[in-house]
């Protein structure tokens, strides 16, 4: 298949350049290549909102750059930060032009919330489900139009690079688009492109514990990294403070931070408020200093979970912010008016990535990032609730914009077919099984919120076992989506371990005991 654009992503940052440079140039071909139905991505999860600057009044683009680089902890680019947060508006605009509701309140006006480590009302959402919201609004668009062709359950399995080309000049690394696995008709297929957009979303399930649906597997990062693409920051892995804990000891349930915002305390066991003893802003202190609070109340008390409790609050109003909240904690027969929610952290958002400039270029040339899945320089150290849809936006846009005035010079080449002589359809699925449940237990023991240099050493050993086993697997069989996923977590763990391993001084949501100064 030939494509002018490829998109390898179904989420906000995918869909947002497809409609745009689709609507731009009619005559020319998207093909968005997406691993699960064409609405299943990070973005569908989003439950805030958006961060704009919208009250003038009250708010200020001053006010919400501080707020950020505060968050990101002295590590964010300014300049990427003033950017993002004054294009704000105008990316907004574009949403309500598309279809895309917003909460208003009584006023007509946008019923603005907030949420940990802002220091005013502007979060922009739709209930609890803002990214559903905006997901509907993309798709909707984007079958309004012809030129866009959307390939749902198609797995991009590795990008094509100068190294499948033996005779082509290898003196700049280009990208020529990707190799893509059907996973119904188990055919694999080449997609040359004349640019490719990787828009793949997070790694969540890096961790297992995660908010992140099961597709968030870092797949782009993964391909990107063996294409030899820079990927920088992988140690600031963000943990939400509130995901919803259940008795097996599983957490995906996200309860928003909106909920903290909107009042919630935190709660130990014996019923008291700690956040108080570890930050004057209370449950209103960024992610990571909410999340490393609960570590150390949970490695105090030996209990599994804090608990949010909302007793307090007017319920009617609740319901009407947070349904979705409400009725999935009765499913789990917490009945919040009189239960507390039992909670825990649980792996959300991943800060670093494929590096980026603000045009989303990689260091691969005809390859560009967007989401989730670049490291921009917006989050430094930690990213700023409900800043990570108003990034995908603006990437997005400033990527049309580069493409709508650098036009690409078309492809002229061959590129071979996939070669799997010699591989057979993997037996023993157990195999696969065994290793994920290993890798995602190493990254939870020894990588998670409170870190060391001693537990990092030790993940690294025991990585290297599952690569080995991994890698055998991989060569020796047919192509399966499970075998694919595994294979592109133990390059993203390895990344996240190696980038930790590396940094020598805590800031924002890593925490290493021994950079602590004595």
């Amino acid at each position: 298949m030939t494509a002018d654009y490829l998109v390898i992503g179904s989420g906000i940052a995918g869909l947002t350049f497809s409609v745009k440079i689709a609507e731009k140039f009619p005559d020319r071909k998207v093909v968005i290549v997406t691993k699960a139905s064409e609405d299943e991505s990070n973005t569908k999860y989003a439950q805030g909102g958006v961060a704009i600057v919208l009250n003038k009044e009250e708010d200020s683009f001053k006010k919400h750059i501080k707020d950020t680089l505060i968050a990101g902890d002295g590590l964010c680019k300014e300049d990427v930060v003033e950017m993002v947060v004054k294009e704000g508006p105008d990316r907004m605009e574009e949403l309500l032009l598309w279809g895309a509701n917003f909460d208003v309140n009584d006023s007509g006006k946008f019923d603005l919330g907030k949420e940990g480590g802002h220091s005013e009302y502007r979060i922009v959402h739709h209930k609890d489900i803002t990214g559903y919201e905006i997901e509907r609004a993309l798709l909707s668009k984007a079958h309004q139009l012809q030129n866009i062709s959307i390939l749902p359950h198609h797995f991009a399995i590795d990008l094509i690079t100068n190294h499948h080309l033996p005779e082509v000049d290898l003196d700049e690394l280009t990208c020529y688009g990707a190799y893509v696995f059907n996973q119904k008709s188990g055919e694999i297929f080449t997609i040359k492109a004349n640019s490719t957009l990787l828009a793949s979303g997070g790694i969540g399930c890096v961790y297992g514990h995660t908010t992140n649906p099961v597709i968030a597997t870092g797949d782009g990062i993964a391909m990107a990294y063996r294409a030899k693409a820079r990927i920088k920051d992988m140690e600031f892995v963000q943990f939400h403070p509130t995901a919803l804990y259940d008795a097996k000891g599983q957490s995906s349930f996200l309860i928003s931070e909106a909920v903290r915002g909107f009042g919630a305390y935190l709660r130990n066991k014996k019923g008291k408020r700690f956040m108080l003893d570890y930050d004057d802003r209370a449950e209103l202190a960024s992610r990571d200093i909410v999340s490393q609070s609960i570590d150390s109340e949970l490695k105090k008390s030996g209990e599994p979970n804090v608990y949010l409790d909302c007793t307090h609050l007017d319920m009617d109003a609740f319901c009407e912010h947070f349904p979705n909240i409400y009725n999935k904690c009765l499913e789990h027969h917490i009945d919040i008016k009189t239960d507390w929610i039992p909670v825990v952290p649980a792996s959300h958002y991943l800060c670093g990535g494929i590096k980026v400039n603000k045009k989303g270029k990689t260091t691969i040339a005809n390859l560009f990032a967007c989401g989730e899945c670049t490291r921009t320089g917006l989050h430094g150290a930690n990213r700023l609730a409900s800043n990570s849809l108003l990034e995908a936006l603006v990437y997005a846009h400033n990527i049309f914009k580069y493409h709508s005035k650098n036009d690409y010079k078309s492809i002229a080449i061959n590129i071979p077919d996939w070669n799997d002589e010699g591989t057979s359809i993997p037996e023993e699925h157990i195999l696969i099984q065994h290793n994920l449940k290993q890798l995602q237990a190493l990254m939870r023991d020894y990588v998670g919120i409170v870190r060391s240099k001693k537990r990092l050493k030790r993940a690294i050993k025991h990585l290297d076992l599952i690569y080995e086993e991994v890698e055998d697997l991989y060569r020796e069989s047919k192509i399966t989506t499970s075998l694919c996923e595994l294979r592109n977590m133990v390059n993203v763990a390895h990344l996240i371990i190696r980038q930790s391993l590396e940094r020598t001084e805590n800031k924002g949501g890593y925490f290493n005991v021994d950079n602590v100064k004595k």
